[in-house]
Order: structure tokens, then sequence, then C-alpha cells
């Protein structure tokens, strides 16, 4: 325990923070219980209350590192000198790529975020983790106002909305690509990877001027 008390405690988040993602992913996160967290990690549940005094902090923790990722992938794909097509599939196979490495990950974005700036008792990971996506949403939002003025996009395009829509539509059709697969192998004929980039083709020209 010495050599524990010496690191930062930030290390000691990291790595209880670290199990506690693969717990929830076998058992899933109503299912596991902080006990099942200390037990897993090492840690004593004394000590475990000292980095995160509740499930929820823990969970709020992990929503905050998903949206960090998140935002990461999506600057990634934005960067790129490409056209707004190659940009935009851009976006889309870096939330499947991000889906594929982090399953945890993308199932909590999806949840919802809690936050009201009028609020003054919410966690500063729930704080946080609501800037990043404010954060995620105006990059979006510059590339699709770029686009609009470029002509690439249809100009009656209502952009925020249409940035939720496109999370929504993209994130569905990637769950349902991962639900689906044997399905989409055996009875329709392609594979979960020509599913998508043909549903991914569909929502581009859904927002390209005509």
């Amino acid at each position: 325990m010495a050599r524990r008390k010496k690191e930062p405690q930030s290390v000691h988040r990291k790595a209880i923070a670290l199990v506690a993602q693969e717990l929830f992913l076998q058992k899933g996160i109503e299912h596991t219980s902080m006990d099942d967290i200390a037990k897993s990690s090492g840690y004593s549940k004394a000590t475990l209350y000292v980095y995160f005094t509740s499930k929820d902090i823990l969970v709020s923790y992990l929503v905050l590192q998903s949206m960090q990722i998140l935002y990461d992938f999506t600057q990634k794909s934005l960067q790129d000198n490409g056209t707004y097509k190659e940009r935009f599939f851009g976006i889309c196979n870096s939330l499947y790529e991000y889906k594929k490495l982090y399953p945890l990950y993308f199932s909590l974005v999806l949840k919802t975020i809690r936050f009201d700036e009028h609020c003054d008792n919410f966690l500063p990971e729930e704080k946080e983790t609501f800037e990043v996506g404010e954060k995620i949403n105006a990059m979006i939002y510059k590339f699709i106002e770029s686009g609009i003025k470029e002509g690439e996009f249809r100009s009656d395009l209502k952009i925020m909305p249409s940035i939720l829509s496109m999370w929504a539509m993209i994130s569905g059709l990637i769950e349902l690509a991962s639900n689906k697969e044997e399905y989409l192998q055996t009875i329709i004929k392609v594979d979960k990877n020509e599913f998508l980039q043909n549903g991914f083709a569909l929502l581009y020209e859904s927002i390209k001027a005509k």
C-alpha cells in the first residue's frame, strides 16, 4: 500500500476505471457492484470509495473518458484535406471504429448526458462531458456550415437538428449492423461493412445539394 500512496490520485482512478470497464462489459453496469470492482481491482472497498464515492461517479468518469476519445476521433476525421464526402464518410467510419475499439464507451455516449446550466448539484465529470459534447457538435456545425456556403450541402438544412439526426442515424446503423450481422450475411447477402458503407452513402445523399 505504501507504493500506492505515493502515486497520484489520477493513477488510481484510471486503474479502477479500467477494471470497472471490463466488468461492465461482462456483467452490465446494473449487475456490477462496487464490491465486484474492489475485488477485481485489488483495492479494499474503503480505498475504492476514496477515489470514487459511488458507482454513479465512476460511471460518470467513464462517460467523460468516452466523450474525450470520441472528440479525438471526430477531430481527426475532419482534419483531413479530402472532399466533403470523404470527410463525411470519415466521421461515419471513425464512429464505427470507435464502436469496435470501445464498445462500452460507444454505448455510454448514446445515453442521456445529464446537465443543466442553472443547477449546481451536477458532478464535475457531468459538466465536463457536456462541454466536450458541445465541442464535438461545434466541429460538425462548422463542417456543415462550410459545406452549405460552398454549395455542397442543402441550403435549407437546419444545422443543429441535422447534427443530432446524423448522430442518431449513424449510431443506429452501426448498432443494427452489429446486432444483425448474421442476418445480413445469410439473408441479405452483404457483409457488415458493405451494409454500413451503403447506409452512410444514403445519409450523405440526404444532406447533399441537388
